[in-house]
């Protein structure tokens, strides 16, 4: 079966989702789409009222209205029963959960180190051992990501690359920077987990619940 090849401006409407807030420039990065013409798009979205833009502090970008939400989920539905994969990607969103709930305590260990003072005591990241425990969890959950990416994406192209991502972020981590596990600013381990998750549950029509 070759894989379902997504609009562009599925893709863009997509993005928006995705990234949360975000400028038409780095919209159209996430999927390699033509900045004029996703700027178009969205401002076609804007018109049906599926995103809006907002400005502030200097800063601005798209984002989707509970309209786009619901638009957005109803044509990643119909791409699935396009694709003829919709039973695959339920059993791999199935193998992803242990691989998410391993992420979450991975990225909860990395922040905090419990002692017995205190459960909640930052990690100051002064024990080695602690830190390299975590780091090998990682690696593991990253190994296990790459099959769950090559099913997803032999379906739907658009779900292609989490993987990599996922490992250059250790990578980054691996040279020294420990803000490539869960930074907010980066394309972090935790950034990427945290868009593949929203991406199947938008997919499926699912809830993180």
């Amino acid at each position: 079966m070759t894989a379902h090849e997504s609009t562009s401006s599925l893709l863009a409407l997509h993005a928006v989702r995705l990234i949360g807030f975000a400028d038409a420039a780095v919209i159209a990065q996430r999927f390699g789409l033509d900045v004029a013409e996703t700027s178009e798009f969205l401002g076609d979205a804007e018109a049906y009222g599926w995103a809006s833009y907002a400005a502030f502090a200097g800063l601005g970008g798209w984002s989707l209205t509970e309209r786009g939400r619901a638009e957005n989920e109803r044509q990643l539905a119909a791409e699935l029963v396009a694709s003829g994969g919709t039973d695959e990607v339920h059993a791999t969103h199935h193998d992803f959960l242990p691989l998410n709930a391993r992420l979450l305590q991975a990225c909860t260990s990395w922040q905090l180190r419990p002692t017995g003072d205190s459960r909640l005591a930052p990690n100051d990241h002064s024990d080695p051992a602690w830190d390299a425990g975590i780091l090998n969890e990682l690696f593991a959950i990253g190994h296990a990501l790459t099959p769950l990416i090559h099913r997803l994406s032999g379906i739907l192209s658009r779900f292609s690359g989490y993987d990599t991502r996922f490992a250059e972020a250790l990578r980054r981590v691996r040279a020294g920077d420990g803000g490539w596990v869960d930074g907010t600013s980066v394309d972090s381990c935790h950034r990427v987990w945290f868009e593949l998750h929203e991406d199947l549950i938008a997919t499926l029509g699912l809830s993180r619940q």
